[in-house]
């Protein structure tokens, strides 16, 4: 058995970073840009988070109006062009610094890539949404950090489906049982628990008070122990503890202090 896990495979949207109100106004933004007087409120967003990926959740939306068939039919069919703009309006709010990362984020990746342990991301975002939140929060270094990334739109099926950290793990080379999955929403939890891995959920105001009883650790953000090299030593103790094993009531570490909401 290693000290270390062999990789540490990240969610994005939540969990990299608090991405979700950005992600909102830039819904509205495009909604706005193509005249269809449609406003999503935080309160309905949060519902509307309940169903993974952009497109499918404004195809989600347009089935609950109940509209004319023909006019359903339209509207489907525009989603692409929609959620082109909508990216647009995303990566350019990221790339004006309006998404930092979470706490103790940067310090962990770091840490983990410097010490050999090989990193991924498992998403449902946009490739191109990945792009501009590293590179605008980690510099040219961001992308280079990851040894393998999977977007929803490379797999069959998006979470809460295992597909995207099954191909991520394949992509890795590495079995379920070396690897640490970090999430922040039930899907994703359902997602990554379902391809075999140990996962810590690092929540955030969108999904506190969810069930997130499979997993190994609940925290409040990734800031472990004193950060850096320290952070990653106290996570892989924890896995090292408890690989394997879901926790029936997963509680919050207490030593976390709480998570910036900064968007």
């Amino acid at each position: 058995m290693t000290s270390l896990p062999q990789a540490l495979i990240f969610d994005v949207d939540g969990t990299l970073a608090d991405t979700e109100e950005a992600h909102r106004l830039s819904f509205n933004i495009a909604f706005d840009h193509f005249g269809l007087g449609w406003h999503w409120d935080v309160d309905l967003y949060r519902r509307l988070l309940e169903v993974t990926g952009g497109k499918e959740r404004v195809a989600f939306w347009i089935n609950s109006l109940a509209a004319p068939p023909a006019q359903e039919a339209a509207w489907l069919a525009a989603i692409p062009q929609w959620h082109a703009v909508k990216t647009r309006a995303y990566t350019d709010l990221v790339a004006r610094g309006q998404v930092p990362l979470r706490a103790g984020v940067a310090d962990l990746l770091i840490a983990a890539h410097d010490a050999g342990v090989r990193l991924g991301i498992a998403t449902t975002t946009t490739r191109a949404n990945i792009d501009a939140l590293l590179e605008t929060n980690l510099g040219t270094r961001g992308l280079g950090l990851f040894d393998a990334i999977a977007c929803g739109d490379v797999v069959s099926e998006k979470k809460p489906a295992p597909d995207v950290y099954l191909l991520v793990l394949q992509m890795l080379g590495v079995s379920a049982d070396e690897a640490i999955a970090f999430e922040d929403s039930p899907q994703g939890l359902q997602a990554a628990v379902g391809a075999g891995l140990w996962t810590v959920v690092t929540s955030t105001h969108w999904t506190e008070g969810s069930d997130f009883s499979g997993a190994a650790r609940v925290v409040t953000d990734l800031r472990f122990a004193e950060g850096g090299a320290a952070s990653l030593a106290a996570i892989a103790a924890l896995w090292r503890a408890g690989r394997g094993e879901a926790n029936e009531n997963p509680r919050p570490l207490g030593a976390m202090p709480t998570a910036s909401k900064d968007s």
